[in-house]
């Protein structure tokens, strides 16, 4: 019983998504491989070798690659799939983009968004924005698998000495192409991976109030910025800060939920944080039943004198 991950990569370093993957890869038992398909990337590639607890990279080199697209790396993936039992992804937009293809490709139902491995073929996963625990058992010879990071510890990205073999390339399936991307560039820590998350809501007001408030408080925390849903659909921040059932799953080691009364939804994206502090002038508010601290205040008030005493 060998189970494959698919790394999450930028063709030089391996991204932390991976690291949890290989965790719940091996709490399927048997070895773990690791496939880092991408355009001249033999040191992600050195890298996967390097965590602790996988046996063996697999280094899939080549053009198609280069961008991560689903059809490609999908095709590479089908044809090393005879070898193993359990392939798994993170749940990422990447993991998510590519998993499905594979399992219909491989005609076996897909087992997404995992938090637990139970055995080889049983696992949890959570519905009903997280109100509710499915156990699921799955009976197909290979078991397609995207894993919520935040359920799983991540393994040691050291310590490892796996060997990297070279495996033939598949070549571009010709169905998609990339045409470009335009990624916001910040000094923040990335969200989902972030220690510790600032997050404001709907009751800063706008935009110009969610920046002067929030922002400074995460810059003397070195933290990411989140925001609910209703902050993001009201313009106060982007979309890719959204935290939530329908945005990033996260789990800090600390959250601070500053004007966020806390529907399930927004519960849904970071109840599993270590530390969670709420500010809110509703002492009513649904954020107080999962926090770990809770301040009954006026956000404009509590946050400053909070970022002036730090």
């Amino acid at each position: 019983m060998t189970a494959l991950v698919i790394a999450e990569h930028d063709n030089a370093t391996v991204k932390v998504a991976t690291l949890n993957t290989v965790t719940a890869a091996a709490a399927c038992g048997g070895d773990v491989h690791v496939l880092v398909a991408g355009a001249n990337a033999a040191e992600a590639a050195k890298a996967a070798a390097q965590i602790a607890g996988v046996s063996k990279v697999l280094h899939a080199d080549g053009d198609a690659f280069a961008h991560g697209l689903a059809e490609n790396v999908a095709a590479q993936i089908i044809a090393l799939a005879g070898d193993y039992s359990h392939i798994l992804f993170p749940a990422t937009a990447s993991g998510k983009n590519i998993a499905p293809r594979v399992a219909a490709k491989l005609d076996v139902a897909q087992i997404s968004d995992i938090t637990k491995v139970d055995s080889p073929d049983t696992f949890e996963r959570p519905i009903y924005a997280g109100n509710a625990i499915a156990t699921v058992q799955s009976a197909d010879k290979v078991k397609v698998i995207t894993v919520r990071t935040t359920g799983f510890d991540a393994a040691a990205a050291t310590g490892g000495s796996a060997a990297v073999d070279s495996v033939n390339a598949t070549a571009d399936s010709g169905k998609s192409s990339f045409v470009g991307a335009e990624i916001a560039k910040s000094d923040r820590p990335e969200l989902t991976a972030a220690k510790i998350i600032v997050s404001g809501g709907r009751a800063l007001g706008s935009s110009e109030k969610f920046d002067e408030v929030i922002t400074p408080l995460a810059d003397k925390l070195g933290a990411a910025i989140g925001a609910s849903r209703a902050a993001v659909d009201a313009g106060y921040a982007p979309n890719d800060l959204q935290v939530g059932q329908t945005g990033k799953i996260v789990a800090p080691q600390l959250y601070i939920a500053a004007g966020i009364s806390g529907a399930i939804q927004h519960l849904a994206g970071m109840k599993d944080s270590k530390v969670i502090v709420a500010i809110n002038k509703d002492e009513e508010a649904p954020i107080f039943s999962v926090a770990d601290y809770g301040l009954v205040a006026d956000l404009f008030q509590a946050v400053p004198e909070l970022t002036n005493s730090l």
